[in-house]
């Protein structure tokens, strides 16, 4: 249905792994609300975002935003988290983030990241030696290799624009199109901006 329709019409993708994340614990974005502060925790979705805004620092944030089927889900990855699972959070579709919980506002949740892999490997080593298989994985500090079906998959999600698709809503009210504003890694915007900075008169820069 992704590599025809560029939707998944009948069944969201995340819905095939539901034993494998429950037998995990994951905890689903509709359950976030309900989680404490600085709770170490474990999501998992399909990508919908990645940004990178020029920070004044200088130093990357990556901002990543999933979809499990229940909701959006925000986590961000500050530099001394990206380094070991750059190549998966970029380069892969499906994903496990973990990350420890920061409530933003009544309705604001929001993860600090600390890691992510790729969910079909980790389902894969779950199936061949379960959950003890899983957290070694994990445990070992290594992201595992990004295969090839991950990459395609990410790339035929991004192939086509569907007119007609499911529509998430923040907490906020904010509503985001899945995979509308994704591009394949390495596709330059049309439309960078020319300059990183928005000064107005009046304003300090």
């Amino acid at each position: 249905e992704l590599e025809i329709l560029g939707m998944d019409a009948d069944r969201h993708v995340v819905g095939f792994y539901d034993d494998f994340l429950d037998a995990i614990g994951v905890t689903r974005a509709r359950d976030l609300l309900r989680c404490r502060a600085r709770s170490e925790l474990l999501v998992a979705g399909v990508k919908v975002a990645t940004q990178t805004p020029p920070v004044r620092s200088g130093r990357r944030v990556v901002f990543l935003t999933l979809d499990d089927a229940t909701g959006p889900i925000d986590a961000t990855f500050f530099e001394d988290a990206q380094g070991p699972y750059a190549t998966t959070l970029f380069h892969s579709w499906l994903l496990v983030v973990r990350g420890v919980l920061r409530r933003t506002g009544p309705r604001g949740v929001s993860l600090r990241a600390t890691g992510c892999w790729e969910l079909g490997a980790l389902h894969e080593a779950w199936r061949e030696g379960g959950t003890d298989a899983v957290h070694a994985l994990m445990a070992s500090g290594a992201p595992g290799q990004v295969t090839e079906e991950a990459v395609e998959g990410a790339a035929a999600s991004r192939s086509t624009r569907p007119v007609v698709h499911r529509v998430l809503v923040h907490a906020s009210g904010f509503k985001v199109s899945p995979y509308a504003d994704l591009r394949p890694p390495g596709t330059p915007a049309k439309d960078a901006p020319r300059k990183l900075w928005h000064s107005s008169p009046g304003s300090s820069g």
